[in-house]
């Protein structure tokens, strides 16, 4: 596995999402995704703590220069809670619950983002207003109203197939209405 391609890949997709999804500060992007997937095996089958690191190292600090809150998504195993500044949580009244994510209940992505940030809570339920979404582990839950895909030319992050999202307003009162 070619960890300096990931890195490079990771930081691309990062920046093509942050220009297409014109967030504004305290904003806040999930991130997903299987390092199973990223090594071209079956989703939490081989969790690399070592593709984990490079792949949430690297859109944190971005995130983080660009004033945009991180939080990360678990796997399944716990109900994929995600991992978030416990300021972020406060500001939108967000209840920590008790777990600790680790690799083999939590997966890679929350294991590491548990040891970068700052002050890390784990909460069940946010809405966003992006996502990368690596390895098809479904962010979707965790975004507000409206999806809108963001397309790049990287397809894949290793071997796991890349999606990534924005959001954008409810459009409502059809043809007459005028809209920004």
């Amino acid at each position: 596995m070619d960890l300096k391609q990931i890195e490079k890949d990771t930081r691309q997709i990062t920046m093509e999402l942050l220009n297409a999804a014109n967030l504004d500060a305290k904003d806040a992007v999930v991130i997903g995704g299987s390092t199973s997937e990223i090594m071209g095996e079956h989703l939490g089958s081989h969790t690399n703590i070592e593709v984990a690191e490079i792949v949430i190292k690297t859109i944190v600090a971005i995130l983080q220069e660009n004033d945009i809150y991180p939080v990360i998504q678990s796997c399944e195993h716990i109900n994929r809670a995600l991992v978030v500044e416990r300021e972020y949580a406060k500001m939108h009244n967000l209840e920590p619950v008790n777990v600790v994510p680790v690799l083999s209940a939590g997966g890679g992505f929350a294991t590491v983002a548990m040891d970068i940030l700052k002050d890390p809570v784990v909460v069940e339920k946010v809405g966003v207003q992006a996502g990368i979404d690596i390895g098809d582990v479904f962010i979707g839950m965790h975004l507000k109203n409206i999806g809108v895909v963001v397309r790049s030319d990287i397809k894949e992050i290793g071997k796991a197939h890349l999606s990534m999202i924005r959001t954008r307003l409810k459009l409502i009162g059809g043809d007459r209405s005028k809209h920004f």
